[in-house]
């Protein structure tokens, strides 16, 4: 029998790479270096093992009552991590840039209140300290993805870090940026894929689904999805929640509000308790359906007691709340 003929060393190395872009720059996050998943710990609540973890909370803290509210209410439906920014990195130096150290100081008193963990952005390496203090986990938000003196000091600590994918980076970029805050030590980082900027025009990003099976294919890290930021339009968070979780993600980030109307930040793309609410009991068939465990809330609603077809309500948003029961 003819021996087959011994594949080129150029030919191995393009097709390894293939496999796993930039292998020899992603030692420590890429496979290669590490075949088993990685399970982050957050405040007592495992990451990437079998159970789909959601984080969910108000874009920015604005008020006790706010915050507080919107902790019950996500707690309730099922969340297992509160999110709030006390920071909020905004294109216009005019908007609200959130409340600091304040806001840290209600999401801590949240975490006391409610039992949930806490996970926040740090902008700068001078808040480090500050929100290292009062969170469970520190959020590198998209903005900040490639802010390498940052994602230095952030692996210095051994704190879990949930970084964001840059609306402009490709994967190869999003695991290098991991790697930058593994070489430092700390190697319990969550990596949240929260869309794209395309030349698509009719939502904020173009929320990149692929990057789940591709993500979860080239690191043993743990990926989640933020439907909210890839998006931006509210009523399009549920469909693209359950199209996350079908594709593979270990979680999800979804912004929620208690009145987002009245929202500082982002309200348009917040779903109101209720809707979330629903939102996670429609997605719970479809995590079962391939495998994994879904977080059960202290009240579940049942689908007997919503319509099918629930009629629009009255709401000065553009598009009708197809998830809202009706009165």
């Amino acid at each position: 029998m003819r021996e087959r003929p011994a594949r080129p060393e150029r030919a191995t190395r393009a097709w390894r790479n293939m496999i796993t872009p930039g292998i020899s720059d992603t030692r420590l996050v890429g496979r290669e270096g590490k075949a088993e998943n990685t399970v982050v710990d957050v405040g007592g609540v495992l990451v990437g093992g079998q159970e789909i973890v959601v984080t969910a909370g108000p874009c920015s803290v604005e008020s006790e009552e706010q915050l507080l509210a919107t902790a019950f209410a996500v707690k309730q439906a099922g969340a297992r991590i509160l999110r709030g920014g006390a920071f909020k990195p905004r294109t216009s130096p005019y908007s609200f840039h959130g409340l600091h150290e304040e806001g840290l100081k209600l999401l801590a008193q949240a975490r006391r209140a409610t039992g949930l963990p806490v996970v926040t952005e740090a902008m700068d390496t001078r808040y480090l300290d500050a929100v290292c203090a009062h969170a469970d986990m520190i959020q590198i938000g998209s903005r900040n993805m490639q802010n390498y003196t940052l994602l230095e000091e952030v692996g210095k600590l051994r704190v879990p870090v949930l970084l964001k994918r840059g609306f402009s980076a490709t994967i190869e970029e999003f695991l290098l940026a991991a790697e930058y805050i593994a070489s430092g030590g700390n190697g319990q980082i969550i990596l949240c894929e929260r869309g794209i900027r395309t030349f698509e025009t009719s939502t904020r990003n173009t929320l990149d689904l692929s990057a789940v099976p591709l993500l979860k294919r080239w690191t043993h890290l743990p990926v989640i999805v933020d439907p909210s930021h890839g998006t931006g339009l509210w009523w399009l968070v549920p469909h693209m929640a359950r199209a996350a979780v079908a594709a593979g993600a270990d979680g999800l980030l979804v912004e929620v509000h208690v009145n987002p109307q009245e929202a500082l930040s982002d309200g348009e793309q917040s779903l109101r308790p209720e809707t979330f609410e629903r939102m996670m009991n429609d997605i719970r068939p479809v995590a079962h359906a391939i495998g994994r465990r879904w977080p059960l809330g202290t009240r579940i609603a049942s689908k007997d007691d919503l319509p099918l077809h629930p009629q629009p309500q009255a709401s000065n948003r553009a598009t009708p709340d197809l998830f809202r029961p009706a009165k």
